[in-house]
């Protein structure tokens, strides 16, 4: 692991917008600029260091722009897939990824990103 790089912040914006029924559904792109916002302003509780923030949306919220502090991408197909891609290619760097996603879990965990919950973005 390249401690010398800022960690590498992954967010499933799908799995952390639908972990709190707040009426997301009604207005998806919506509801991932707002968690975009929030990462913006708050970063990710917890991790005092440096920290790059990639927000990854897919179906209605691509097309997020990004903000400063956020990069938003907008996965050409499969979220997950996308985000596996992006760990893979951090190399040594070190990676969480913040979802609830148990199959995306365990396939950025083999590659050697940590993994946590939405609550570590979005107080439920």
């Amino acid at each position: 692991m390249d401690d010398s790089e800022p960690l590498l912040v992954i967010v499933d914006a799908a799995n952390v917008v639908g972990s709190v029924p707040d009426g997301w559904w009604h207005d998806r792109r919506g509801a991932a600029e707002r968690l975009r916002d929030r990462l913006a302003v708050d970063g990710v509780p917890g991790h005092t260091g440096p920290v790059e923030i990639v927000l990854v949306v897919e179906g209605a919220a691509r097309g997020v722009d990004p903000v400063p502090g956020v990069r938003v991408e907008s996965a050409p197909g499969s979220g997950d897939d996308h985000m596996v891609e992006l760990a893979a290619r951090a190399g040594d760097r070190p990676v969480l990824v913040v979802t609830a996603d148990r199959g995306l879990r365990r396939r950025v965990a083999e590659l050697g990103a940590e993994v946590a919950g939405p609550r570590t973005v979005r107080p439920a």
